[in-house]
């Protein structure tokens, strides 16, 4: 008989693991906009990854799959189409991490800005809350 309540883990399953792929896509995509993706930044990912919630089993597998999703498009709105409809916590948290790679070398140059007002707008953020962000993280690297 059907069941069209049987494989709904395996479908929010399936939806979340897109959504952190998603995500995973972004970050290494911010990381690798000053042409210079370092292992500290891959650190930044793998740390954010597991804050939202991938498990650590599978962080490196899918930082190589993000890796090479981002490598092979061309499309931001690919990336946020997902994560614009999650809670504004998941959202603050990866634009977060997102300044966090950015000022890892202790640097913003414009192509990293435009992409922070971009993302701005494709994720539904106010951009004070974006800005707010930014100068928190500015602080926390400064300590």
């Amino acid at each position: 008989m059907f069941n069209p309540f049987k494989n709904k883990k395996k479908t929010n399953t399936n939806k979340d693991e897109e959504l952190l792929i998603k995500t995973a896509c972004i970050l290494v995509h911010a990381a690798k906009m000053d042409e210079n993706y370092t292992e500290k930044e891959k650190l930044i990912i793998k740390n954010a990854l597991k804050n939202l919630g991938m498990k650590d089993e599978v962080i490196n597998d899918s930082l190589a799959k993000a890796e090479l999703i981002e490598k092979n498009s061309s499309q931001l709105l690919d990336f946020t189409k997902v994560i614009k409809n999650t809670e504004t916590s998941f959202k603050v948290s990866l634009i977060e991490a997102l300044w966090t790679i950015i000022y890892s070398d202790q640097n913003l140059d414009m192509y990293e800005s435009n992409l922070m007002r971009r993302l701005s707008g494709l994720l539904y953020l106010d951009k004070k809350i974006v800005g707010d962000i930014k100068e928190k993280v500015k602080i926390e690297l400064n300590k």
